[in-house]
């Protein structure tokens, strides 16, 4: 079959990038009506980061169609927007004195394997682990419960952890793309020339 000129496009709705990173956005926006001023730079900051990420992986996509490159540099967006929030995210918990969970903390680990959709569903694993602190107490994980800032930040950053790795991947896979199959010049070229063939006698 030939080439088609402008390939299927879009469908970021199915990506789990786009999925994880709209749950983030969900999830920012709660916690920082909550527990940063409303009034603040930082909480409009923290929301437009979040929001920036799942509207520059869902345009990256849309634009895939005719620009690989916008599509690559958009998701390069995306990808910097949640390292930004990260930060944010840590920035909260240093100065509150709140400790940042490990990586292989077992709390974070139980959000990921549950794949919560919602934030609902990550408000309730937060009032879970609030009531139920880990059994035995260890020097990083105390026997006091935790706080819910504590519990959401952390929560956000096992979240965001895991979407920085799929957009990771994203990128290095449009990369390749874009590398062996060029953009839509390249295809325009490839289509003329295969109308061309398909013209001769």
């Amino acid at each position: 079959m030939a080439e088609p000129l402008i390939p299927r496009h879009g469908g970021y709705r199915r990506l789990k990038s786009y999925q994880l990173a709209q749950l983030v956005y969900d999830v920012t926006v709660r916690f920082c009506d909550r527990y940063i001023d409303r009034h603040s730079r930082t909480h409009d900051q923290m929301v437009q980061a979040a929001r920036s990420g799942v509207q520059n992986i869902a345009e990256g996509s849309q634009a895939s169609g005719t620009s690989k490159k916008m599509e690559l540099k958009l998701t390069n967006v995306a990808r910097a927007s949640l390292e930004e929030l990260r930060r944010d995210y840590e920035d909260f918990l240093r100065q509150r004195h709140l400790p940042q969970w490990e990586r292989n903390d077992p709390r974070r680990a139980e959000l990921i394997a549950h794949r919560p959709a919602t934030a609902d569903d990550v408000a309730r694993w937060a009032m879970y682990i609030r009531h139920h602190p880990p059994q035995p107490p260890t020097p990083s994980m105390p026997s006091a419960s935790p706080t819910y800032p504590e519990i959401v930040a952390n929560g956000a950053l096992a979240l965001l952890a895991v979407a920085c790795s799929l957009l990771d991947r994203q990128i290095q896979s449009q990369a390749k793309a874009f590398e062996k199959e060029g953009g839509f010049t390249e295809r325009l070229y490839r289509h003329r020339s295969q109308s061309r063939q398909q013209r001769k006698p």
